[in-house]
């Protein structure tokens, strides 16, 4: 079972502090997992500016110039937000039994290790 999904919040624990120019310590929800690369793509974390050339659309608008955009993070470096203290906390995976019309199944349940509440 995957650790971190889309969707969820997440805090970057490593590189520069936001005072010198970085992301250490900034949230943001993961827009984007690519996993085979562990790398997530994280909103509003990571900005590069891309140049594209500059062309004409149908209607003579011109399109093209610089962009910035979100680069993907590696999957190391963020770490999941507990939702009770709004911190960085590891994840742990519980099996628990739900049994629904009479059918007992096994699920796979992640859950925050600092406050135990399921995510």
């Amino acid at each position: 079972m995957a650790r971190i999904k889309k969707g969820d919040l997440v805090e970057v624990i490593t590189g520069r502090s936001q005072a010198r120019g970085g992301d250490k310590g900034k949230q943001g929800r993961i827009l984007e997992v690519q996993v085979e690369k562990n790398r997530v793509l994280v909103e509003g974390i990571n900005f590069v500016t891309k140049h594209s050339r500059v062309g004409q659309s149908q209607r003579g608008t011109k399109t093209g110039g610089i962009e910035t955009m979100e680069a993907p993070i590696h999957v190391s470096n963020v770490a999941l937000v507990d939702p009770e203290s709004k911190k960085p906390t590891r994840v742990g995976v519980r099996i628990e039994e739900v049994t629904k019309d009479g059918v007992t199944k096994t699920v796979r349940v992640r859950y925050a290790k600092k406050s135990g509440k399921d995510l």
